[in-house]
């Protein structure tokens, strides 16, 4: 086998291999579809709210803004970067969780469900309780700092158990590490009286986004979003197996440090704004999987568009179930993930 595999060149892979079977046509369709969908979605979260705003409203404040007009500076300064950052956060989470899913080979693999977003979220509570009103571009740093620490973790106790890194022991690791942060949170919280602050965190949404956050962040997921998609043929060797990715040329220690480094750069920034939103990493890409094949270079934009998606309309419809209040955008996304996980682990245990 591995001399046969030796014949193929770094940018050929077999006839048998999974990358050959895709789907482009349904791939291109997609984005479109899918950016053509966003773009509606986008204004129709700008014109829904407390306020309900038509969108010729909408149109002129973007294109003609007057800021005399009450209604113009609801959309600039409070709807606007609150659109926005749900597309962003939404394309971070999920393109975050395919290149998890991809790299690992575990289709269990998320950033909420393996500790990066459990990790983001305790540092961040110690910036709350250490440094109160650290600036924000220090507060993505720490975020950063705080994803790398929860997959160190999660990855060190998982790779300690006989048999080594299963998709369910991975899975079983990254939950009991984040149930162990959390609670380390919630008792920072408690000792220091920041309980407020971090509530948001904990509930999960964008309503509290300002330009300045989204500005802030656009350099660092654009960057990363970018590097991924330049990754995403190496991801794809990666998901065929690690000798098999060697055999074809790829330089898998390298691939493994650039995904990981993006990852938590993905959902460092992620967390870091709108709080612990888990799920999306894991849906995601798998609806994308089945949509498109298994090539990631189709998977990956694919999974950002799409996660975009779930997430704006998510803070649609956080806005209209109970207005004029609020529900938690994480609640309405785990409404569609838990039952999702569910149903992997119960996949997965059957094929061991």
């Amino acid at each position: 086998m591995a001399s046969s595999m030796k014949s193929y060149s770094a940018t050929t892979p077999p006839k048998d291999s999974p990358v050959l079977k895709t789907r482009p046509l349904a791939a291109s369709i997609i984005l479109v579809a899918g950016i053509a969908l966003l773009l509606f979605s986008l204004a129709a979260s700008i014109s829904l709210g407390a306020a309900d705003i038509s969108l010729a409203t909408v149109w002129e404040a973007v294109f003609r803004f007057d800021p005399d007009l009450t209604q113009h500076q609801i959309i600039q300064e409070l709807r606007m970067p609150r659109a926005l950052a749900g597309a962003m956060i939404g394309a971070c989470f999920a393109v975050a969780g395919a290149i998890m899913q991809g790299m690992t080979r575990n289709p269990l693999a998320d950033p909420g469900l393996l500790g990066v977003n459990a990790g983001a979220g305790f540092v961040l509570a110690l910036c709350f309780a250490f440094a109160p009103g650290l600036p924000f571009q220090y507060l993505i740093l720490y975020s950063f700092l705080g994803a790398a620490v929860g997959v160190g973790i999660v990855y060190g106790i998982g790779s300690l158990a006989k048999g080594g890194l299963t998709p369910v022991r991975l899975a079983l690791a990254g939950a009991a590490v984040a149930a162990l942060l959390s609670a380390l949170s919630e008792g920072i919280a408690i000792f220091f009286r920041i309980g407020q602050d971090l509530a948001f965190w904990y509930a999960g949404g964008v309503a509290g986004v300002k330009w300045m956050q989204v500005k802030l962040m656009a350099p660092w997921v654009g960057g990363a979003l970018v590097l991924s998609f330049i990754l995403s043929r190496s991801v794809t060797l990666l998901s065929l197996g690690e000798d098999i990715a060697k055999s074809l040329g790829g330089r898998t220690g390298l691939i493994k440090l650039a995904c990981t480094l993006v990852v938590l750069v993905l959902a460092g920034a992620a967390v870091s704004a709108v709080g612990a939103i888990g799920f999306v990493g894991l849906l995601i890409p798998h609806v994308a999987r089945a949509l498109v094949g298994v090539d990631y270079r189709w998977i990956i934009p694919c999974s950002a568009v799409l996660g975009s998606l779930l997430m704006v309309l998510a803070d649609i419809g956080a806005r209209m179930i109970n207005p004029p209040f609020e529900t938690p955008v994480g609640a309405l996304i785990a409404v569609l993930g838990v039952p999702f996980f569910l149903y992997l682990v119960r996949k997965q245990r059957r094929e061991l």
